[in-house]
């Protein structure tokens, strides 16, 4: 049975927790009039064709997740890294209502993709404000042009913002390290830019930071979780796992397992407790069997924290005594949440701080220029 597309938007926009002018705006655009035909369910495999089966091309559009709609920049390869997506709605509504855009505002969209998000923005803006899209990939420009067609939005194909351009709000869709400075430019002064950032570009984590621009610097509170592609001119390449292929060293054990260290869903505030490492989960076989495991790594550094709390690790740093640490000083400050972390932005410093009242600490996370 074919699916009716426009009661699966309707139930997809009563799901949304937010206000009721984002949830009109969202109510204006169904979201399938914004997916290609062709999207990527899958990190391995073919892609799924609409005509093919579009039920499930349908469950896709309006499940609660991001749809993958490009993969390695339109060419192939053995796994389908995502490269242009459509982001999941509720993560889309709560970074809408932290740039707190609204009737007569200028915005500014890096990242356009399919252009759903842009849409929204318009019908948010209205007639009054205008909305202005920027996307580094011509194709998916070109795309998005035609699907944005009479909503008064300007796309541009570009790498960075209009220069001499300010706006009322700044929305990123793409996840960056190092923020660049023509973002900061371009928002005018008091603006929010809302944007994902980790401290590290092969982080997998990229929490949702809504920044207040004050004389081109910028602070503010990391707002929730997500997972976002990176910008394209901050990719890091390809890293090695750490630790492949490195005698292991017994360490201290961790307070708690890795199942529990994962199930606490401390693992992003830890990240932004420990600059200059990367931090992630990972799968390795354990007594018999697999298990889940927590690794980190900093150079030639790493370390495992296994299912029983066992750390194996080598390098030049204890990273397993580093996290260890991390995660005591969070739980000894009664976990306080992600909001509770706050982010500053200075163009002319090599490094971004995050800090935590309730921890008591600041971090400096350094950037590459």
């Amino acid at each position: 049975m074919t699916a009716d597309l426009d009661a699966l938007h309707s139930a997809l926009v009563e799901r949304l927790d937010t206000p009721q002018e984002i949830r009109a705006a969202f109510a204006a655009h169904p979201r399938h009039r914004f997916i290609p035909d062709m999207v990527w369910p899958d990190a391995t495999g073919l892609p799924l064709y609409r005509t093919a089966d579009p039920d499930r091309w349908a469950r896709l559009v309006y499940g609660t997740d991001a749809v993958t709609t490009q993969a390695n920049d339109g060419g192939g390869g053995p796994r389908n890294e995502p490269t242009s997506s459509s982001s999941a709605p509720q993560v889309m509504a709560d970074m809408i209502a932290a740039a707190g855009v609204g009737e007569g505002m200028r915005v500014l969209e890096i990242g356009t993709g399919t252009g759903w998000n842009a849409a929204i923005l318009s019908s948010l803006v209205g007639e009054k404000g205008a909305v202005t899209s920027v996307e580094i990939d011509p194709g998916v420009a070109a795309l998005a042009r035609e699907r944005l067609t009479g909503t008064g939005v300007t796309v541009r194909t570009a790498a960075e913002p209009p220069t001499g351009e300010v706006y009322d709000a700044v929305v990123a869709t793409c996840a960056a390290t190092r923020i660049p400075r023509a973002w900061l430019t371009a928002a005018a002064d008091g603006a929010v830019l809302v944007l994902p950032w980790s401290p590290h570009p092969a982080a997998h984590s990229t929490p949702i930071a809504a920044l207040t621009v004050r004389g081109r610097r910028a602070s503010g509170p990391f707002v929730r979780e997500a997972a976002f592609m990176r910008d394209r001119t901050q990719r890091p390449g390809d890293l090695p796992f750490p630790g492949l292929g490195q005698p292991p060293a017994q360490a201290p054990g961790f307070p708690v397992g890795s199942g529990e260290l994962i199930g606490s869903g401390t693992l992003t505030r830890l990240m932004l407790m420990l600059p200059g490492v990367r931090l992630g989960t990972g799968v390795r076989p354990f007594r018999g069997g697999h298990g889940r495991i927590v690794w980190t790594g900093a150079g030639p550094a790493w370390a495992y924290v296994w299912p029983d709390g066992t750390v194996t690790g080598g390098g030049d740093r204890d990273l397993g005594a580093e996290l260890a640490d991390a995660y005591r000083r969070l739980r000894e400050a009664g976990l306080p949440p992600l909001d509770a972390f706050t982010l500053e932005v200075d163009p002319e410093r090599d490094f971004c701080r995050v800090s935590c009242e309730a921890v008591g600490r600041h971090w400096d996370h350094p950037v590459a220029p």
